[in-house]
């Protein structure tokens, strides 16, 4: 009898998991030893074998269920487990930057045993709240992360709304506060200061003296691109006379192709030798246009894409600065599983370096 207890004690702690899993969606290590009576190292151990069983996911300080059902064996009955939580994602886009986002919060949220229950709203919706609304109040919804259009008169309505649902929250590439305290909100988001910076040092370190700036919308992303883009230029020696910064209109608009037309001419009528674009499209749009009109791509006129979505793909291949897209996403959905998991720990906020993969787009100037 005595070499059938550890193992009945065992099954014991295993059934008293399950159930606790079941019930309350998750697992305390701290309150799992209080409950069982056990060292952390005993019950450390029995979640690592329920882990490679399948049974359950472990995060910081705890578990969570896997997702799907299983079968206690040692029980004899079957324990489904139909709902282990989801998370809310509202994102302005799902054709473009943004799949890679929800991607990597997928991949993440699995690994906490949650799902993610998406939307796409869109850069023109002028308030989210019904739509946030909607989604805390789904079924098992935990927690949310959201990509709110903050140029909007309800933008700071919207973030005020997340600050008090319920519910813990945490911005995707924006940054946001509380008022009336000002309080910075828990984020992720891209350097993209220092993206528009990498791509300016890069263009300088091949000889270029004259570069322009082309953004494809006044955005949170474009803004900070501009600021960094400005740094640079500072920085590298650039006078306002040696570099141009233009905005273009949306792609469907019909005067875009003009407009792209107009800043072509007017970057070559001030010898202007390079250029960063935001975005991938917006990019491919120029050098169409150029080598339409015989100006070669990089040999008279070297191009920069932001965004790093399909650049590689074009002809030339784009040079382009790449934000960490993916790990964006994951690491939202780790701070927010976090937030979960402990609701008193400080605010987080998270910034990812993009980095600048070099293609065939860009080359030193002719003569250089």
């Amino acid at each position: 009898m005595t070499d059938q207890t550890p193992a009945l004690l065992a099954a014991e702690r295993r059934a008293h998991v399950l159930a606790a899993l079941e019930r309350d969606g998750a697992v305390r290590v701290a309150q799992l030893m209080d409950d069982l009576g056990v060292a952390p190292v005993t019950l450390r151990r029995d979640l690592a074998q329920m882990e490679r069983e399948g049974l359950l996911v472990r995060v910081h300080g705890g578990a969570v269920p896997a997702a799907g059902a299983f079968d206690d064996v040692e029980l004899g009955h079957p324990v489904s487990v139909t709902r282990t939580g989801s998370i809310a994602m509202l994102v302005p886009s799902l054709s473009f930057y943004w799949p890679s986002v929800v991607r990597g919060a997928e991949t993440e949220a699995s690994r906490h045993g949650l799902r993610v229950v998406l939307r796409g709203a869109s850069y023109e919706l002028q308030d989210e709240r019904p739509v946030l609304e909607r989604l805390v109040h789904a079924d098992g919804v935990r927690g949310l992360v959201v990509a709110p259009n903050t140029d909007t008169p309800h933008a700071q309505d919207v973030v005020q709304w997340l600050a008090e649902c319920g519910v813990p929250s945490v911005l995707v590439e924006r940054d946001a506060v509380v008022q009336p305290e000002g309080s910075p909100v828990e984020n992720v988001t891209t350097d993209h200061a220092l993206g528009a910076v990498l791509a300016a040092r890069h263009l300088a370190a091949l000889g270029h003296r004259r570069v322009g700036l082309i953004i494809a919308r006044d955005s949170p992303t474009s803004r900070k691109i501009a600021a960094g883009w400005q740094a640079a230029c500072v920085e590298l020696g650039l006078t306002p006379s040696d570099h141009f910064e233009t905005s273009l209109p949306p792609r469907t608009s019909p005067d875009f192709s003009a407009v792209v037309d107009a800043t072509l001419d007017a970057a070559l009528a001030n010898s202007v030798t390079a250029i960063l674009v935001h975005s991938d499209p917006e990019a491919m749009a120029f050098v169409d246009l150029a080598l339409n009109r015989g100006i070669s791509v990089p040999g008279d006129l070297s191009v920069v894409a932001y965004d790093d979505e399909v650049a590689e793909l074009f002809t030339p291949a784009l040079t382009a600065v790449s934000p960490p897209r993916s790990s964006v996403g994951r690491a939202a959905v780790d701070l927010l599983a976090r937030r979960i998991e402990d609701p008193t720990r400080p605010v987080h906020r998270v910034v990812l370096n993009p980095t600048l993969n070099v293609r065939g787009s860009t080359a030193p100037p002719r003569g250089a």
